[in-house]
């Protein structure tokens, strides 16, 4: 578990899962021969032979007021094409609740975007139905977001995660959908980061002169900081999720502004700064 605290505001990590190599399926071009050059991601983002550390976790953020869940992860018992992260039986209620947060406690899940691997918390299996994980929480998502994954007949992973993890939230009526650029609350705001999907969005935290903004995957690892061009098979539109990238990432060089990256391995969150013609990550 790690903790970061941006003014009044405390943002807790509660890890799914964190591996090490396995990710060239989402990141192909990131090879060994490409990212070892890059001795800042050592030994954090990468190990001595040049695989990728990389994190599915979700965000706990409190305010005075609320306490808000950023992205829900896999989640337990749902059947998915990627065999590391089907019929998971983990143990992150259990660890969200051993942080201080447990889900009865949830008021906001705030989705960046819906690809199964940040939604799928977001219900639970019981008595072979899918509930509302966190029945006391209002769900929050993107109006373009849940329009486009409406509009799709791929049968594939995303397709069977909105049927197990986002349609049961809706036919609850715990959805509230939102504009790109959204207040959530005083501390918290939405911020349009579109390209891996329609609707992307980050979440920018600010409180008593602190900010942190929380990416969602508009990056995936901090690889991609280096490379700017370096894709994601799973991004919508690759060459907008490559600008998204570098406008966040000049945006953020030189602030104070901490990046936590939703998939950033142990220690997962940093600074921005330019490297060359690139940017790098100081943490």
């Amino acid at each position: 578990m790690h903790r970061w605290r941006i003014g009044d505001v405390t943002i807790t990590r509660i890890v799914e899962l964190e591996a090490t190599g396995g990710s060239r399926f989402i990141l192909p071009d990131a090879t060994p021969e490409a990212v070892l050059p890059l001795r800042w991601l050592q030994p954090h983002f990468v190990d001595e032979r040049g695989r990728l550390r990389m994190s599915v976790h979700a965000l706990v953020v409190d305010t005075p007021a609320q306490r808000i869940v950023v992205d829900t992860c896999i989640g337990n018992d749902k059947e998915r094409s990627i065999p590391a992260w089907s019929k998971l039986h983990g143990p992150f209620l259990d660890d969200l609740t051993a942080a201080g947060c447990p889900r009865d406690s949830i008021n906001t899940v705030v989705c960046t975007h819906l690809h199964v691997d940040h939604v799928g918390w977001n219900t639970m299996l019981v008595n072979d139905r899918w509930v509302p994980t966190f029945p006391k929480a209002r769900y929050l998502m993107g109006r373009t977001e849940l329009a486009y994954w409406q509009s799709r007949q791929e049968e594939d992973d995303h397709h069977r995660s909105f049927v197990d993890s986002v349609r049961p939230v809706l036919d609850a009526g715990l959805v509230d959908l939102l504009d790109a650029d959204h207040r959530v609350c005083e501390e918290l705001r939405l911020v349009s980061t579109p390209g891996h999907t329609p609707g992307h969005v980050s979440v920018h935290i600010a409180s008593r002169g602190e900010e942190a903004l929380i990416s969602g995957d508009f990056l995936h690892h901090p690889c991609q900081m280096a490379i700017l061009d370096l894709r994601s098979t799973a991004d919508h539109d690759p060459a907008r999720a490559a600008r998204t990238r570098r406008g966040v990432f000049d945006m953020l060089v030189g602030t104070e502004t901490l990046l936590i990256g939703t998939h950033f391995a142990t220690p997962s969150a940093g600074r921005v700064v330019r490297d060359g013609d690139a940017f790098a990550l100081v943490l």
